[in-house]
């Protein structure tokens, strides 16, 4: 591939970025990164009754999260600004003038109304979908519509033959063009519309390659054909396979969250969404499934995207951040952690956590599970909880205090702040319970509860620990009084 690979990611500000148009800005990334070339994000905002304010933040945060980076683009200088379509508009403008003076475009009037009836008779009678506004040319008319009558202006399609496009996933693909409708490409308000703005700007920003979703294959014609009117190369073109849901349907919230931004609340770690995002059409070697970014970025070619649709598996995203988390060290998984405790955590706090993260890290999914699997751990008492749950099966209420008395004793009489290592608590409360004549079962299900408030929690001793020989003796005397009081 001599020349530059140029590739752009150009969402529309109308609402939250979600993972079908993140996916796009995904594989253009990887695209251009594979090939050395350069990665540009262009904001198309000509839909002004659209647009959502601060759509465009959410969508270079979720960029940004995502360690997508750009060559050029909003914040970023570039040699074709500006990259927000609203500011080209006389580019556009200039643009369609050239197109009515050639006769590839032309005026129309025509109501909403009036074209539905002329789509009708048109499809009926076999006739071109050209309007009567075609034939009467640009006679009387002056100027661009600027937003002060209700003019639009119309690209005149060819009325015969063939638009051809060799599409890079999809091979040969080919349309009639006299089933194609003169479309519209500049608006009464002055605005360009998708088709005029993404031809002129691929073009000027010297895009090489278009890579977009397949719903947009349709529209290949009207650009192509616009592409020959202005004499302008066309990039070469990509459609990206359908993303669906397990159901086959397209991919939409019932299917689970889609915003980007709803990812990141709810824990998954942009890693791991990268990772899962990529296999959304796009395969290594068919069976690989955890896969580093820099393997992706080295093999990431147009012949390893399918054509056919990619199915979400939300259940495939959960296990994969499971994966991730996994990998993390206790560092690095402790500082992503403390994003999800509501509380302050002081440095103290912050440390105490970095050693509590190992003991939750196989169990934990997402990091918003982590103020509730870690919550127990802080405080000098254990969150509330019901006494009779420190029964275990097969004891009563008497024994089960007696049980706790006897490991308070022996925690005091036989241990010291800096020698609370889990080998020795478990060798020392491993002899009480035999003493007691207590399965490990019950005297360790019932010492958990008692240290923690749960009846299930990380490795009994590991935690115990980890929380401190001033912080468990707390709590199990907490334990006694409440047993004592239920018993």
């Amino acid at each position: 591939m001599a020349a530059e690979v140029r590739v752009r990611y150009a969402p529309s500000p109308t609402g939250q970025p979600h993972i079908g148009n993140i996916r796009t800005a995904l594989f253009n990334w990887l695209f251009a990164r594979h090939h050395g070339g350069k990665f540009i994000v262009r904001v198309e905002d000509t839909d002004q009754n659209r647009l959502v304010p601060g759509a465009v933040e959410a969508i270079l945060d979720g960029l940004r999260w995502l360690n997508i980076d750009w060559d050029e683009g909003p914040e970023v200088d570039g040699p074709h600004a500006p990259y927000v379509q609203s500011q080209r508009l006389e580019i556009y403008q200039r643009l369609t003038e050239q197109l009515l003076d050639q006769g590839n475009a032309y005026y129309c009037y025509c109501s909403r109304e009036e074209l539905e009836r002329l789509r009708r008779t048109n499809r009926d009678s076999g006739a071109g979908n050209g309007c009567n506004c075609r034939r009467q040319g640009r006679a009387g008319a002056v100027g661009v519509p600027s937003g002060d009558d209700d003019r639009v202006v119309r690209f005149a399609m060819p009325e015969s033959g063939v638009t051809q496009v060799h599409d890079l996933i999809r091979g040969d693909v080919e349309w009639r063009n006299e089933l194609q409708e003169d479309f519209v490409i500049l608006k009464s308000d002055g605005f360009p519309t998708y088709h005029l703005a993404v031809v002129t700007d691929d073009h000027l920003m010297e895009i090489s390659h278009v890579m977009r979703a397949e719903e947009w294959l349709p529209s290949t014609p009207r650009h192509l054909q616009l592409n020959r009117a202005f004499g302008f190369q066309p990039p070469r073109f990509a459609h990206l396979p359908m993303i669906t849901g397990p159901d086959r349907a397209k991919l939409s919230k019932r299917h689970g969250a889609t915003a980007i931004g709803e990812y990141r609340d709810e824990g998954y770690l942009p890693e791991a969404l990268l990772n899962f995002m990529v296999l959304l059409g796009w395969s290594l070697d068919g069976s690989s499934e955890v896969v580093t970014l820099q393997q992706i970025i080295d093999n990431f070619t147009l012949d390893r995207i399918t054509k056919s649709a990619a199915i979400f598996d939300q259940d495939k995203l959960m296990w994969m951040n499971g994966v991730y988390i996994r990998d993390l060290t206790p560092g690095d998984l402790s500082s992503r952690m403390a994003s999800f405790i509501p509380r302050q955590l002081d440095a103290g706090e912050q440390d105490y956590l970095c050693r509590i993260a190992p003991l939750v890290q196989e169990r934990l999914k997402r990091l918003d599970d982590s103020d509730d699997m870690t919550a127990y751990f802080f405080g000098e008492l254990a969150p509330e909880y019901d006494a009779l749950t420190l029964v275990q099966k097969g004891m009563d209420s008497v024994a089960t205090l007696s049980a706790l008395k006897a490991a308070l004793d022996d925690l005091t009489a036989n241990t010291a702040e800096a020698d609370f290592g889990h080998e020795k608590l478990e060798s020392l409360l491993g002899e009480t319970g035999q003493r007691l004549e207590l399965s490990r079962r019950q005297f360790f299900g019932l010492l958990r509860t008692a240290a923690t408030g749960r009846t299930v929690s990380p490795p009994l001793f590991e935690t115990m620990e980890v929380m401190g020989r001033d912080r468990v003796l707390a709590r199990l005397r907490l334990a006694t009084q409440k047993m004592g009081a239920a018993a």
